[in-house]
């Protein structure tokens, strides 16, 4: 979901008892010993959806201007972050952060690459 800051805002508040806006969520719909299980038993359906994203697209305009980014290399950002949490990835410990980042910036330069 492409939103705004005050509708993100919102949501931070309800679901993380964060009270201000912030660039993305992620809402997954398993927790990350589900998917491995799933994934192991190739018991995936195509149905299956992994859960939500939501992106404020004005937070991403301030801060691709903020790092010298384009548009679209931070947004590509914030879709390859929030996809690694609905995989159960998280970085609230720094072990964590360097793993969660270390794939993220492997499918970005990817990505940069075409």
């Amino acid at each position: 979901t492409l939103t705004t800051p005050n509708q993100i805002h919102t949501l931070n508040k309800e679901y993380r008892n964060i009270d201000k806006e912030t660039d993305v969520l992620s809402f997954p719909m398993f927790e990350k010993d589900e998917l491995v299980q799933k994934i192991k038993e190739k018991s995936f359906e195509h149905e299956d959806v992994l859960g939500d994203i939501v992106i404020s697209i004005p937070k991403v305009e301030e801060q691709a201007k903020e790092y010298g980014h384009s548009f679209e290399r931070e947004l590509s950002y914030m879709v390859v972050h929030g996809f690694y949490h609905l995989m159960g990835y998280d970085h609230m410990k720094e072990e964590d952060e360097k793993v969660m980042f270390a794939l993220q910036d492997e499918i970005l330069d990817e990505l940069v690459q075409r």
